[in-house]
């Protein structure tokens, strides 16, 4: 079974942590590196449940459900911290980053993330795929973030393709309802990868 785009795909839209960028382990250090002192534990079923958010609705989220009591703002600037330094052992997901390098000028290509986008850029670079897509929308470019579909309705427009035409290429419980609500062609990248 190999990873490919559909045959009906006008325009392609690639989420970038998990599907086009190994972060996983990056992003999870980062958390329990911010965390553990304060005595919390970012679980890895936490971690799937809110693969996709935003960080600051992540934070919101641990604060709501787990009563925890962390500081927004200064947890975001913990976390990102925490995690530029590790930025060096990110890594292309070679299936997904394939298709990407195939497509490169051939379709419309977006990134759509609940990451901010100067995270996404530097993220993007590390996994050696900066100069592939012209369009980027992050969680700084929409009011409402995945599961809720104006991320990747708004690559759309961007890349001037209707919605039913793009295919979504996701690894996230969150991202996959977010594309499925956009009504376009979604493909879970995890069984490839």
């Amino acid at each position: 079974m190999k990873l490919a785009v559909d045959h009906c795909a006008r325009g392609l839209i690639f989420d970038i942590d998990g599907t086009l960028a190994d972060t996983e382990a990056v992003h999870m250090e980062a958390w329990r590196q911010v965390l553990r002192p304060r005595g919390y534990e970012m679980t890895e079923e936490m971690f799937r449940t809110l693969t996709g958010a935003p960080t600051r609705k992540i934070i919101a989220i641990m604060n709501d459900e787990y009563g925890w009591g962390l500081e927004p703002e200064e947890t975001l600037r913990n976390k990102e911290k925490a995690f530029m330094e590790q930025i060096g052992s990110v890594k292309a997901i070679e299936p997904v980053a394939a298709l990407a390098r195939e497509y490169k000028g051939t379709l419309p290509m977006s990134l759509g993330t609940g990451g901010r986008r100067e995270m996404a850029l530097v993220t993007i670079k590390a996994a050696g795929l900066d100069g592939f897509f012209d369009i980027l929308v992050s969680a700084d470019d929409v009011e409402r973030h995945k599961p809720e579909p104006d991320t990747f309705l708004e690559c759309a427009r961007l890349m001037g393709v209707t919605p039913e035409l793009c295919q979504v290429f996701e690894d996230g419980d969150r991202g996959i309802e977010a594309a499925k609500r956009a009504g376009m062609i979604v493909t879970d990248v995890r069984p490839f990868i």
